[in-house]
């Protein structure tokens, strides 16, 4: 972790004690702007009939309540009906006084199906208001929640859990910070609204006079809040709908904040993704992705008692971003229509590397992708553990870079640390590293591809592939949050493992002690902690197109154009301390996972209703995708948006150590059905040590 720090810190060009970097902006100004300061001018009319920037619901930040349809515009054209807005002068400044282009946001025609709902409520008491924590996120959906996410296209409430933002180091800068237990419907309509809030001495606190007056009898026309009024009638007649008052007896108090927002549509979520994959293969007209052996090295089973041949190479890929070779630091080049488009001639290549097993020297391997972990690199498939899994189980696994989070991109995730303008470089060559792997399954299952190969084969020519089976995946932690995406637009991968996952980085970072040396970095260019979260916010809206919080809805059921049908299966390590469980059981009710049962043994789990929503399996072998939860000890998780920082043992790399584990994961990618390791028991990881060469 050490070395993470520093290369960040050292790419961003910041000392920790030091000054933060100067930035400037597309003006050339550097000037500061006070963190927490009021709110900036009000921008020109947006043709809606009122202004675009802040919403005068809001209190202390411009973009509150985040996410907001205030911040959006009709457009027919789109999906949803609707488009981003987002002004420059609303959008979280940096330290030197730089706010983001909104370009990349507003192309957008909603807002993430997993966003956190951000609002600032001061002197809000929690558990005075009875509002529904982590532990019990049944409460959120009880007829007198004192909080109500409901559904205006279909007028179901949606459940959530709710904390005040734990780092934050003023009251007066504290986020509240609603969170969707289940990944809301894409191209859907929200309304939001919060009532019969107190204070911690149980005192009913004021309703703010803004929404006071938007919510009382219609404003004259020329009223500065008659615009607003206006847009959050729909809203105001859902929530009705839904039992919520907007007055009682003696006066308005019963609704004390309302706002609506939209979810993105299918295609502004998955589109840039799509055309780039669907392009490169219509490119490749039914034929092998081009590709070149670089390496091949045989092992004795006295030097790897798992693995006989080691085999290098690249795969040529057609490259979508505006730099040739696609660097870090590119962004989709985008032709006329906002759409990727190659640059003539312009490739990258993916560099992968294959360990084939020594079992398939007797019995052809299956062929597998293998993601690597946060900010790490293909030679992990080296690992210990993964070339157990191959020899124990049948598998050649080969990896590339996830281009966009591997080890190369640590400078470019420093500079969007510093600048959150600079963070499409991120997502968009995220996006690109996703075809490269998705060509690198082609190779290895097109018959005139790998498996063709002399390298992939013994000195005889018999295969050590057999691509009758098709293409499995096994990724491990960032594997397991990034491979929801290629599993979801891979036309060739139908089963997948994802190892200690999660979704949503927005609600994992906080949560990680991977996020250590990134938060270095963070406080200095976004020193205010109600900033942090709005950035967490926009961040999120980009990182969906990488990453399976904007895929889940497609991952195990309403499969993508040019796919397969899918299974998956979800391994957790309880009180994982670099993906928070709170986001492997968001994803697990967004994919339907079944839960293998007994989870965990009774009393462990702090919750009210442990695994609150996930269907129980109640007999297995069970056919269909699944989660399933490896306890070694570890103490639960925080019931805060912290890391569990000081909590013993880590047991993020347990599960994928643990042979019974490998056995569950090696029979569900070979047969589809989750099988019981555990004797009927709850599942615990004792991990056995394996050898590295």
């Amino acid at each position: 972790m050490g070395t993470l720090v520093g290369a960040l810190v050292g790419a961003l060009g910041l000392s920790l004690a030091g000054a933060p970097v100067s930035y400037g902006d597309d003006s050339g100004s550097t000037r500061p702007v006070q963190q927490g300061s009021s709110q900036p001018a009000l921008p020109a009319d947006n043709g809606r009939g009122r202004q675009s920037g802040c919403d005068p619901l809001g209190t202390s930040a411009c973009l509150l309540p985040f996410p907001n349809d205030w911040f959006t515009r009709p457009d027919p054209r789109s999906p949803t009906g609707r488009r981003l807005a987002l002004d420059r002068t609303a959008l979280p400044a940096n330290s030197q006084g730089t706010r983001p282009d909104p370009a990349p946001w507003n192309r957008l025609d909603g807002f993430s199906p997993g966003s956190t709902l951000t609002v600032q409520v001061p002197d809000l008491d929690p558990d005075a208001t009875g509002i529904a924590p982590v532990t019990d996120i049944g409460l959120s959906l009880a007829p007198d929640a004192p909080i109500v996410l409901v559904d205006m296209d279909t007028g179901k409430r949606a459940p959530y859990w709710v904390e005040p933002d734990a780092n934050a180091t003023r009251p007066d800068r504290r986020a509240l910070l609603i969170h969707p237990a289940k990944n809301l419907v894409e191209g859907h309509r929200y309304a939001v609204g919060l009532r019969m809030l107190r204070d911690a001495n149980g005192a009913p606190l004021p309703v703010p006079e803004a929404f006071a007056k938007v919510a009382g009898p219609r404003l004259p026309a020329t009223d500065p809040l008659a615009a607003r009024q206006r847009e959050l009638r729909p809203a105001l007649r859902a929530l009705a709908r839904a039992g919520v008052a907007r007055e009682r007896s003696g006066g308005l108090g019963r609704l004390g904040l309302a706002w609506d927002f939209t979810v993105a549509s299918r295609q502004s979520l998955t589109g840039d993704l799509l055309t780039i994959r669907d392009d490169a293969l219509r490119g490749l007209g039914g034929s092998a992705p081009p590709y070149a052996i670089t390496g091949v090295k045989d092992f004795t089973e006295q030097q790897d008692p798992y693995i006989t041949r080691e085999v290098r190479g690249e795969v040529t890929v057609p490259s979508y971003l505006d730099t040739p070779g696609g660097p870090p630091g590119s962004r989709f080049h985008r032709g006329s229509d906002g759409a990727p488009r190659q640059l003539p001639g312009n490739t990258q290549k993916a560099v992968f590397r294959c360990e084939i097993p020594r079992s398939a020297l007797t019995k052809p391997a299956r062929p597998a992708l293998y993601g690597h972990g946060l900010f790490g690199g293909r030679d992990e498939v080296g690992g210990g553990n993964v070339r157990a899994m191959a020899e124990e189980h049948g598998f050649t696994f080969c990896a590339t870079d996830w281009a966009g989070m591997a080890r190369e991109d640590v400078p470019t995730a420093a500079a969007a640390l510093g600048d959150l303008g600079r963070f499409p470089e991120l997502s968009e060559r995220l996006q690109q590293g996703l075809l490269n792997a998705v060509f690198l399954g082609r190779a290895l299952v097109h018959p005139d591809g790998l498996p063709a190969d002399p390298a992939l084969r013994t000195a005889d020519g018999r295969p050590l592939l057999d691509t009758t089976h098709g293409l499995a995946y096994d990724g491990n932690s960032q594997g397991g949050i990034l491979g929801g995406a290629l599993i979801a637009v891979s036309p060739d991968i139908e089963r997948g493992v994802l190892g200690v996952t999660g979704m949503n980085y927005g609600l994992l970072l906080n949560r990680s002690v991977d996020f250590a040396p990134f938060r270095a970095v963070l406080d200095r260019s976004y020193p205010d902690k109600l900033d942090q979260q709005l950035y967490l916010g926009l961040a999120q809206l980009l990182w969906d197109h990488g990453e399976t919080n904007g895929y889940a809805a497609h991952l195990t059921h309403d499969h993508l154009p040019g796919t397969p049908h899918h299974q998956v299966l979800m391994h957790i390590a309880y009180g994982d301390h670099q993906v928070a469980n709170v986001a492997a059981d968001v994803e697990a009710r967004a994919l339907g996972a079944r839960l293998v049962t007994p989870a965990l043994a009774a009393g462990r789990s702090p919750d009210r209703t442990p695994y609150w929503g996930i269907r129980p399996i109640r007999r297995l072998p069970y056919r269909g995708s699944a989660m399933s939860v490896w306890d070694s000890g570890a103490p639960s998780p925080p019931t805060t948006n912290t890391p569990p920082t000081g909590h013993g043992h880590d047991p993020h790399s347990d599960p994928r150590n643990s042979a019974a584990a490998r056995a569950q994961k090696g029979a569900f990618l070979t047969t589809g059905r989750v099988i019981d390791v555990c004797g009927g028991a709850p599942c615990t990881a004792t991990p056995v040590p394996l050898r590295n060469p």
